[in-house]
């Protein structure tokens, strides 16, 4: 008798749940390969997601760098800007300045005259020359009231806004006093 013909039905049972565990562990063995795949996959793509965070964040450090580099120049553009005005500022107090001086050293050196009671004194015709009565170009070249409106000395008694100011203010105060006085 051969083994075969000696098998008995518990035999065959024990046959049968031994290859029922073998076909379950390599059930378990194809799932668990089939985990392993599958955290090897999610590892990969972990690591993906990671990189790409890496070169979004290089990407955002170097437009940040970019849009830095970009504010500096237009920061240092500015200051140019204003330094330009500074100067510009200073040579126009400086060129002010001067034109005061010239203006009070020319208004020292000139005589002071009297104001002329003719109204056309300094008013001079082309055709002052050679051919011009003499008293007539000393006239015009010794200068009158145009001469002083045009940049000479004037005093606020001449200007009449300046009176009138004057004039308000008195007014004013001569109120505000009454006022006083009353109450």
């Amino acid at each position: 008798m051969t083994d075969e013909q000696n098998t008995t039905p518990a035999d065959e049972a024990t046959r049968a749940a031994a290859a029922a565990q073998a076909e379950e562990r390599a059930e378990r063995e194809r799932s668990e390969a089939r985990g392993a795949e599958l955290r090897r996959e999610l590892a990969a793509t972990d690591a993906r997601r990671a990189e790409e965070e890496t070169a979004e964040a290089h990407d955002a450090v170097e437009e940040a760098r970019k849009r830095e580099e970009k504010l500096s120049r237009k920061e240092q553009k500015a200051r140019e800007k204003a330094e330009a005005a500074e100067r510009e500022a200073e040579r126009e107090r400086a060129e002010a300045d001067e034109a005061e001086r010239k203006r009070r050293e020319a208004a020292e050196r000139a005589p002071r005259r009297p104001a002329s009671s003719v109204s056309g004194s300094s008013v001079a015709s082309p055709g002052i020359g050679s051919t011009t009565d003499p008293s007539a170009a000393a006239s015009a070249a010794r200068g009158g009231p145009a001469a002083v409106a045009a940049g000479g000395a004037q005093s606020g008694a001449d200007r009449p806004e300046v009176l009138i100011g004057a004039a308000f203010a008195g007014a004013f105060v001569f109120a505000r006093v009454l006022k006083r006085l009353v109450d």
